[in-house]
């Protein structure tokens, strides 16, 4: 299937994913948003200066600052008509800077308000790092699938890698020292000899460059693609480390090499930085140094202890990161979790770890913070659950733990942006949940997550929220609450009426930030004529997701879904689809799944593997939207992924034109968590998660339902 056509840009932002709860304003009667400014011990802060900068939707390059606003005596401010995506840099005397991304249509959610935003205090002693998870940019940066934007030109090759990591070089900046995990050897050009594995990394010597210029300071290499080519691999690249301003450490010519920690003094304080990997790996010659050959530096728990108390008998603040447990799992495996709590025990500051390629949560042991998984920093994966991420701040003070910050970030074509709206609330509930089941608890600071030393749990006020008779939808959105707020009832009056709990897997279902930052949601596959985004300015619709929809152009059929297949999923779960559509002639809806087998190669499966019907459903050719549902089971035994699509076919009367106008609005597909229910109180959950992000009902409600948040 191919994609051709040309897309519209949006221009304004909206947060809901399926129906908007409540009725919002319309955006140009929103004028103004306020916020204020408190400190980390919640007081006040005068004079705090923010710049308000407009995000062009269409480039990477900032728009020029709208205005500055400053903070008064009570640490409020105001920001009058800011662009529909803009960011705020806030600045004071005494403070570590600050930044924050919003689209005003979620703050228009928020009653135009800006969650309270902290800042943290500079201190002599105190220093701030900054993290990042897997950093690559080889394989599909040059030669994408399908038809794909390419990232990097070799003509144009250091611009295009800058342009990977524009949108985080103001966040790395403001640390003291930024790290992340190199996973990939550097060379100009593919090495001869490969070790014996199924996938190897490299990638140009730009990619430091790009790194040092985005405000990266070190990198680890401890991880299972540092030896991917073998010596010359390893030895290219630390020759180019070494040329490089990059500190690093992890990797070596011998294990002696390998685990030496990078030293370097931060604001007067002594650190050492070490990194490891899990395993050795399973071939004669391994992927971890040993006294014949080079490689990762092996995350034994008898090497990690011993090389932690070498640094602390030092009299050094030691920092750890490991690479390791099992990939697009949402927990640590448990040698992983030993071998971190026993780098703590030993006396590490703050331990980092990586590999799942998704983000897993965070604990406060013994006052010292752990980061189970940072997840993809800059990565080539296609499927849903690796793009969603976070950059984490944490201040040390003279070592110990004083507070962390978690700054959602969301991989848009491969390249990491501010995420925004529906985004953050997936990142920032994932955390938030997998951390609480820690008893480790992050509160909001503007569009960030904070962990404090205290780890208190935050006290809310409970309150409701009334869903009114929606026609036929029967899925309503929780996103309209904050990330951090817990369902915790849910009340009705029809005695016949069930609710379960599931999650959207889908990124960016509602089209509108497909084109956000420069870099087109790679989500889609979108068969048709033609296509484009159809933006409405004048339409305020109570019952779709903003004023951004995909308009098809149909002549005998067209084909709508998911790109790619979806690589990790729960077998024999409950799913369904769900899209809004609009169309003035009849049509047919076919909804199919397509699976890939165990054992079948990737492209074999996009080409040849049986798309298995799902529903046919044939819509009106009414003018107005129409909610359309599709329910199924994912593949039981046999398959490592899958993915939805469905076919249009037009009926066509014969004085019609023999072409179709058909429009797509939030396309979802949504993996329930719990089985239909009349409790009030929400449990049973299948998966042990409660990252729920929708609530279905066993038909439309005709009846006001109450939901209970705390």
């Amino acid at each position: 299937m191919s994609i051709n056509a040309t897309h519209k840009k949006n221009s304004r932002i909206c947060f809901f994913l399926f129906i908007v709860l409540f009725s919002l304003p319309a955006l140009s009667e929103v004028i103004s948003v306020q916020g204020r400014v408190l400190d980390d011990a919640s007081r006040p802060i005068k004079g705090v200066v923010i710049e308000v900068q407009g995000l062009s939707r269409t480039s990477t390059n900032r728009l020029p600052p709208s205005h500055s606003v400053t903070t008064d005596v009570n640490g409020r401010f105001t920001i009058n008509q800011p662009e529909s995506l803009f960011q705020l840099t806030l600045d004071s005397q005494g403070f570590y800077p600050s930044i924050h991304s919003f689209s005003l249509r979620e703050l228009v959610q928020n009653d135009g308000t800006i969650p309270t935003i902290k800042l943290t205090e500079k201190r002599s002693g105190r220093v701030m790092l900054a993290f990042g998870g897997d950093v690559m940019m080889g394989r599909r940066f040059f030669k994408p699938y399908f038809d794909d934007p390419v990232q990097l030109h070799d003509k144009s090759l250091l611009d295009d890698s800058r342009k990977v990591v524009e949108q985080m070089k103001p966040y790395l900046s403001l640390a003291d020292l930024a790290a992340v995990n190199l996973e990939t050897q550097i060379a100009t050009e593919t090495p001869e000899k490969k070790a014996k594995k199924s996938v190897v990394f490299f990638s140009q010597p730009a990619l430091l460059s790009a790194l040092s210029w985005a405000g990266v300071d070190y990198v680890t290499l401890g991880n299972n693609h540092t030896y991917d080519y073998l010596g010359s691999g390893l030895d290219s690249t630390l020759k180019y480390l070494s040329q490089s301003s990059l500190g690093y450490s992890g990797a070596g010519k011998t294990s002696s090499d390998a685990l030496k920690a990078h030293r370097e003094i931060i604001n007067g304080q002594p650190f050492s930085m070490l990194g490891y990997v899990g395993w050795e790996g399973g071939a004669k010659i391994g992927q971890a140094a040993t006294a014949d050959h080079g490689g990762a530096a092996y995350g034994s728990l008898e090497n990690i202890v011993s090389t932690v108390k070498r640094e602390m008998n030092a009299s050094r603040h030691t920092v750890v990161q490991y690479h390791g447990s099992l990939e697009y799992k949402n927990e640590p495996t448990g040698v992983t979790e030993q071998r971190l709590k026993s780098a703590i025990d030993a006396g590490a500051s703050l331990a980092i770890a990586h590999h799942p390629h998704v983000a897993q949560g965070l604990e406060l042991y013994q006052n010292h913070l752990i980061a189970y998984s940072m997840g993809n920093f800059i990565f080539d994966q296609n499927f849903n659950s690796t793009q969603l991420s976070f950059i984490l701040y944490v201040w040390l003070d003279e070592g110990e733990f004083h507070r962390a910050e978690i700054v959602p970030i969301y991989l848009k074509g491969y390249k990491p942006t501010p995420a925004i709206g529906l985004q953050r609330y997936y990142v920032m509930k994932r955390l938030s949940e997998l951390s609480a089941k820690r008893n480790t608890y992050i509160k909001g600071s503007g569009g960030h997550g904070v962990i404090e030393s205290d780890n208190k749990r935050e006290l809310k006020a409970q309150y409701s929220k009334t869903v009114q008779h929606s026609g036929s939808s029967r899925l309503l959105s929780l996103s309209t609450s904050h990330w951090g707020d817990r369902l915790t009832g849910v009340v009705m009056e029809d005695e016949l009426l069930q609710y379960r709990l599931g999650v959207n897997l889908i990124n960016g279902s509602d089209f509108e930030h497909y084109a956000d930052f420069d870099s087109s949601d790679r989500t889609w596959l979108i068969d048709a004529k033609s296509y484009r985004f159809n933006v409405d300015e004048s339409k305020k619709r109570s019952n779709l997701n903003g004023n951004t929809s995909l308009e098809l152009t149909v002549d005998e059929r067209a084909w709508l879904g998911m790109k790619h297949f979806r690589r990790v999923y729960n077998p024999s779960s409950p799913m369904t689809i769900q899209t809004q559509i609009n169309t003035a002639t009849p049509a047919t809806l076919n909804f199919y799944w397509q699976g890939r087998k165990t054992r079948q190669k990737l492209f074999d499966a996009f080409e040849n593997s049986e798309k298995e019907l799902i529903q046919s459903v044939n819509i009106s050719g009414k003018r107005g939207w129409q909610t359309i549902i599709a329910d199924f089971n994912s593949p039981r035994v046999g398959y490592k992924s899958y993915r939805v699509l469905v076919e249009v076919v037009p009926t066509y009367q014969d004085s019609q034109t023999q072409e179709q106008i058909i429009e797509f609005d939030d396309f979802s597909l949504i993996e329930w968590q719990s089985a239909y229910s009349s409790n009030s109180k929400p449990n049973g959950f299948h998966f042990g998660e409660t990252q729920a992000s929708v609530i279905g009902f066993n038909k439309a409600p005709l009846q006001p339902v109450v939901l209970n948040f705390n």
